[in-house]
């Protein structure tokens, strides 16, 4: 572990919560000396700390010559069923070659041809080939090594290795600073710029393909200091986790880009029964209708794939291995799994969240970028593209500090979530979701011990009980259709306790 430098001596410098692709981006990109926050090892894939070392499918750009930021634009509206910011849709497609560009400037080496252009897969509801990759179908961990070895070799930035935000400290509706955990003592740290790039929320799912700490710790945090949740009703459930596993572990993701290559899903009698490369909500719920009608879901790449499968998808031919499936004789086994949040805490066009001196980047934002069902690989590019932004905005946020109280104290280490709590938000807020369902799920859930998961998940509730209709990642059987007009859903912890309250049972509104 990174040895803890005295408090005092990081006075001033901002704080950066998180470091996955945005954390570790928004620390490269500022010229300011800042700290970084890591909840395990920085560069530990094993187990991993962040969801962007687990990415396998790549990154979206248009960098072909068939290709165009404006084409890409247009492909992830389409996917957000009507609810993408066009602005911000625009600016980060647009961004998307330079991002490429980018990350290889800090030592990340493309997946080439061998006329040295970069390779280009082809992803659900892209109209064209446009994934880049690096190490094939391990391009997070290529990524995230490159830029966790440019930080460790970058002076300015500080490393806190094994720490854990728990609350933000204000000072007249400002950010002051942070109340944190390291290495088991709760400290408090005074900053007048703090970025939250904690993740998302889907280990507040029975099934999963998120780390254990992906539970919506920064949502919680920024809604008590007063920003706004936005969208917190759409869960992207990815229709491919590899059905395998202990009965509550983290399922491995079986990339879209087996797909693209043409596999198939199949059932247990071989037919096929839907169409592989629709949006990943549809996919997911037909997957999951299929299941729900008795039948076993499979994803079988023998014939489209076939013996090159282990060269292109390398990662995932270990992954079937220590499950004994082999990829090349054997169909592999799969069900939906809760993969990515659209929702988050509400930013605007350069990250600045409604509290002076906050920050959201990644998976913790809602930028308008996904809108309401996020197209494949585009979390890595805005990652990328947000953390670029806001570590330039850094540059130029000038606070005076303000003295806050110093906590030093022993703490208890961060745990995830109780099983029962995952599985009544699998069982209720799930790839289909009802009325009656939801209500009977919120007052089980209001009904759990306080902490920062019920909050989170009492807020994707209400919110999905506020939408009643289907759109993108939010399906209500008792409302199948899109309403004729898209509206954002947002949030504050004032509403979301007020409608708790209706419920008769309180939300809690103070940190645990």
């Amino acid at each position: 572990m990174t040895a803890r430098p005295a408090l005092p001596s990081l006075v001033g410098q901002p704080l950066i919560v998180g470091a996955g692709l945005a954390g570790v981006m928004t620390a490269l990109s500022t010229t300011r000396p800042c700290v970084l926050l890591c909840a395990g090892r920085l560069d530990e894939i094993r187990p991993p700390h962040a969801a962007s070392w687990l990415a396998q499918g790549g990154l979206a750009a248009a960098v072909g010559a068939d290709d165009t930021p404006a084409l890409h634009a247009a492909d992830t509206l389409a996917a957000g069923a009507g609810l993408c910011d066009p602005e911000i849709v625009t600016r980060v497609t647009d961004d998307g070659p330079a991002v490429v560009e980018r990350l290889a400037a800090l030592g990340v080496a493309w997946d080439r041809n061998p006329d040295g252009s970069l390779q280009r897969g082809l992803e659900a509801a892209h109209a064209r080939r446009r994934i880049v990759h690096a190490g094939e179908d391990a391009t997070g961990a290529a990524i995230m090594s490159a830029l966790a070895a440019r930080v460790r070799r970058t002076l300015r930035i500080t490393v806190i290795e094994h720490a854990h935000a728990r609350d933000l400290v204000l000072h007249d509706g400002a950010v002051a600073g942070l109340q944190a955990v390291i290495a088991g003592t709760q400290v408090t740290m005074p900053a007048t710029a703090i970025v939250l790039a904690t993740g998302g929320v889907g280990g507040l799912f029975a099934d999963t393909t998120n780390p254990a700490g992906a539970t919506g710790g920064g949502l919680a945090i920024a809604a008590r200091a007063g920003a706004v949740l936005g969208n917190m009703e759409f869960v992207q459930f990815h229709p491919t986790a590899l059905s395998a596993g202990a009965d509550g572990q983290r399922l491995c993701l079986v990339s879209e880009a087996v797909r693209g290559e043409g596999a198939t899903l199949v059932d247990e009698t071989g037919a096929r029964f839907t169409e592989e490369l629709a949006t990943r909500d549809a996919v997911s719920r037909a997957v999951w209708r299929h299941m729900m009608e008795g039948h076993t879901v499979y994803l079988d790449a023998r014939k489209a794939i076939g013996a090159a499968f282990t060269q292109h998808f390398p990662a995932i031919s270990a992954l079937c291995a220590a499950h004994g499936i082999d990829p090349l004789t054997q169909p592999i086994p799969v069900r939906p799994a809760a993969h990515y949040h659209m929702g988050g805490v509400v930013v605007d066009h350069a990250g600045r969240t409604g509290v002076p001196g906050l920050w959201a980047a990644g998976e913790v934002a809602c930028t308008g970028l996904h809108g309401a069902n996020r197209l494949a690989s585009n979390s890595l590019l805005e990652a990328v593209s947000f953390g670029t932004w806001i570590g330039q905005a850094l540059d130029g946020h000038d606070r005076p500090v303000r003295p806050v109280a110093s906590v030093k104290a022993n703490a208890p280490a961060w745990a995830p979530p109780p099983v029962g709590l995952r599985r009544l938000m699998s069982r209720y807020a799930g790839v289909i979701r009802s009325g009656a369902e939801l209500e009977a799920g919120l007052a089980q859930v209001l009904a759990q011990p306080e902490s920062d998961a019920r909050l989170v998940c009492t807020a994707i509730m209400h919110a999905a009980l506020m939408r009643k209709e289907s759109r993108g990642g939010h399906f209500r059987s008792d409302y199948p259709h899109a309403a004729p007009t898209a509206h954002a859903s947002r949030l504050t912890l004032a509403e979301i306790a007020r409608l708790s309250a209706q419920m008769d049972t309180p939300v809690a509104t103070t940190p645990p």
